[in-house]
């Protein structure tokens, strides 16, 4: 016990099993930390016990609040550490082309793509995006999401780029989540700047953001790193601006094909590398000497019906911790359901169910620098927690459909 006599536990939630995801308690015979018919006990906002449970007369049972769990299970809270969850529009009728046989470069030149979104992100207004976005966030956060990351990067000039942050800043200003920014200039080359990439680097890296790391609005700066995106170089000069306003980087790499991002992203201490399906063992041995995450995204390799698997083997055998994430954006994951892709990342990429929970709990949150707050059940981290009623973790993975959400304990109450 870590608390003293006469200070009572803001609340203590007893007989209830719970998955640490930590090493502390985690072994070869217990790969989940799971402890039987244990207790929690919160202060201030902190996990501040974890152990056995108490009898309901014994005396250490000493808190403002006492929740019997009834035997359910109590995970860290989820975290999905790649969104793109403020836009304009949808690409539903693009979906639909796509499935009649309509190629992307005809959609594109048909004002489809991400242009499109791009057009009707520029078109809404701050309010009409943090709507559209609140729903969205609300199917998360009623699946037991406690942090999330949320993406700029349909805006692509400086005013619209400022406005999506705002948006993703306000949300997690009036919803009861934690969420991480991210600034994605480089995301896609603007209209305006059709045949002058470098132009558009100029004004990410001397213009976008100088303004945004003023304005306090991004926690981490990414780019797309790929034959359709943004060259090694180009990307090399994001990466060397960001750093340059004391924001840490990550990036969209080998998503379609090899172009060494990863790597880069490594050598630039990158808290993760996302996508990953052609990614080479030279970025992987660097990505584990850098312990810069690997996230994976089944909803875009799923939407995009792609073929080309993350390398997991390889992965594993290196070290490099696995992250998975929704992607969730208009055009290669509409998806607002992280416990579906917990079942996509097994199927698809043949993860382990521990290994994709850990992927949405602890690695989630090296993926975005919160290992040391939330992502287990340790004492001194948030009490993020997500109670199910479910018979054993692996559950969270197996069923298709449904959710078996009891309740979210946070100390974020917004709403």
């Amino acid at each position: 016990m870590s608390q003293s006599e006469t200070k009572p536990f803001d609340y203590i939630i007893h007989n209830v099993n719970i998955a640490t995801l930590s090493d502390q308690y985690a072994s070869e015979d217990n790969p989940y930390g799971v402890i039987e018919n244990g207790a929690i006990g919160v202060n201030d906002g902190l996990i501040s016990y974890v152990g056995d449970s108490f009898d309901k007369n014994d005396s250490k049972l000493n808190a403002t609040e006492t929740i019997d769990a009834q035997a359910q299970w109590l995970s860290p809270g989820l975290i999905d550490c790649h969104t793109h969850l403020v836009y304009g529009g949808n690409r539903a009728n693009e979906f639909e082309m796509r499935l009649n046989g309509v190629a992307y470069e005809e959609i594109a030149k048909a004002g489809g793509g991400i242009i499109s979104s791009v057009e009707a992100t520029r078109e809404a207004t701050e309010e009409e995006l943090f709507r559209s976005a609140a729903k969205r966030l609300q199917s998360f956060i009623d699946e037991g999401v406690t942090t999330i990351e949320i993406k700029s990067g349909y805006g692509l000039d400086t005013e619209n780029e400022i406005k999506m942050l705002k948006v993703a800043k306000r949300l997690e200003q009036e919803f009861p989540i934690r969420v991480s920014t991210t600034f994605l200039g480089a995301h896609a080359l603007p209209p305006e700047f059709k045949d002058n990439s470098d132009g558009y680097i100029d004004l990410v890296c001397n213009d976008m953001i100088p303004k945004i790391a003023e304005l306090g609005l991004a926690d981490c700066v990414d780019a797309f790193c790929e034959s359709i995106g943004f060259s090694y170089t180009q990307t090399e000069r994001v990466f060397k601006a960001a750093q340059k306003h004391g924001l840490k980087v990550k990036l969209h790499a080998e998503q379609l094909s090899d172009q060494s991002g990863a790597g880069l992203a490594a050598d630039y201490k990158a808290l993760s590398a996302d996508h990953l399906e052609y990614l080479s063992q030279d970025s992987i041995d660097k990505m584990a000497k850098s312990g810069t995450v690997a996230v994976l995204l089944p909803g875009a390799f799923y939407f995009l019906r792609e073929t080309k698997l993350p390398p997991m083997d390889e992965l594993r055998q290196a070290g490099v911790p696995i992250a998975v994430a929704s992607d969730s954006n208009p055009g290669t994951s509409p998806a607002q359901s992280l416990l579906l892709m917990l079942n996509m990342a097994c199927t698809l990429f043949r993860m382990t169910p521990l290994e994709a929970l850990q992927g949405v709990t602890i690695n989630a949150a090296k993926a975005l620098g919160l290992e040391d707050k939330v992502g287990s059940i340790e004492i001194g981290k948030k009490a993020e927690l997500a109670l199910w009623d479910i018979d054993h973790p692996n559950q969270l993975s197996y069923q298709l459909g449904g959710n078996n959400l009891v309740k979210v304990y946070n100390s974020i109450n917004k709403k």
